[in-house]
């Protein structure tokens, strides 16, 4: 028999404590953004504060979400021959249909036309398990760019994230649909912590105001903690970059509209770090399709 040195036991024992460590999920950080509403800019968010978080050194890929009307490889000139539809099928791996966008982000791609999360089969939803458990990039955060108003998909995909960030801007319609997603994601869902933001203001004090109209019926009629986490002025550069298709953070990096998402960007890496049995991807699409009954496949 072997013999092996005692003071040999701690290098080994921290080897394989090393090893360990390396084979557990790496947590994740999930954040679905959402709006009661379309027309909010809720995209746009999505987008710059994708990149706004990549210039911070995190890994940070988007899922188009809107299942209907996917626009985010449009709104940064990308372009893919295959999208989460095709993963869905088993036509491809969803390392395939992965695009490369600004300071490093990845995106993955949806398509017009895909059915709604509520009416996919048990086919396709264990294809979606299978395709986010086998992902290997790194990725530190997920944003998740969900459809506007208050559909099945907005709902699974608020249900499977960790954090829910309601995009609002001072209109009556927006303010009055984003208390409606809330109710509807707090009565039905058991989600009661909501960040939000106001987007396309004037300045601070008309973001706290949208904030607080929004607050003072939540806190009337609903039992949530509402957390404004500020405000994207109104600015002309956004526009100038969507029409390049670009970022405005990657474009115009000193506009008022890159500054506030980079400062947003700050505020979303001082939340709390997940744990690993919550904050990893194959959790994620667990609880996406939880709320359906899976037939396990021949």
């Amino acid at each position: 028999m072997e013999m092996v040195d005692i003071v040999d036991f701690p290098d080994k024992l921290d080897q394989a404590a090393g090893l360990r460590r390396m084979a557990k999920p790496k947590p994740v950080r999930v954040i679905t953004i959402a709006s009661g509403k379309g027309g909010v800019g809720k995209t746009n968010v999505s987008v710059n504060l994708a990149v706004a978080l990549a210039s911070q050194n995190k890994n940070v890929t988007i899922l188009d979400a809107d299942l209907g009307l996917a626009n985010i490889d449009v709104m940064l000139g990308l372009h893919s021959d295959k999208n989460l539809s095709h993963v869905m099928k088993g036509e491809c791996e969803l390392e395939e249909i992965l695009l490369d966008g600004p300071n490093g982000i990845k995106v993955i791609p949806a398509s017009s036309g895909i059915k709604n999360m509520a009416e996919m089969s048990p086919a396709e939803h264990a294809g979606l398990v299978s395709a986010f458990s086998e992902l290997s990039h790194d990725i530190d955060v997920l944003l998740v760019d969900s459809a506007a108003g208050i559909s099945e998909s907005v709902v699974s995909f608020s249900r499977a994230a960790q954090e829910v960030i309601i995009v609002v801007c001072d209109e009556p319609a927006s303010i009055t649909d984003a208390y409606a997603l809330i109710k509807l994601l707090s009565s039905e869902q058991d989600i009661f912590k909501f960040h939000v933001l106001a987007n396309m203001v004037s300045g601070p004090q008309q973001g706290r105001e949208v904030y607080d109209k929004l607050a003072k019926v939540s806190n009337r009629f609903l039992d949530v903690a509402l957390d404004y986490i500020g405000h994207i002025p109104y600015d002309e550069h956004l526009q100038k970059a969507v029409k390049r298709q670009k970022s405005v953070v990657e474009v115009f990096p000193r506009s008022r509209a890159a500054q506030s998402f980079q400062t947003l960007s700050k505020k979303v890496n001082n939340w709390p770090i997940p744990t690993a049995s919550g904050g990893h991807l194959e959790f994620f699409v667990e609880r996406l399709v939880s709320g359906s009954t899976l037939e396990v496949l021949p």
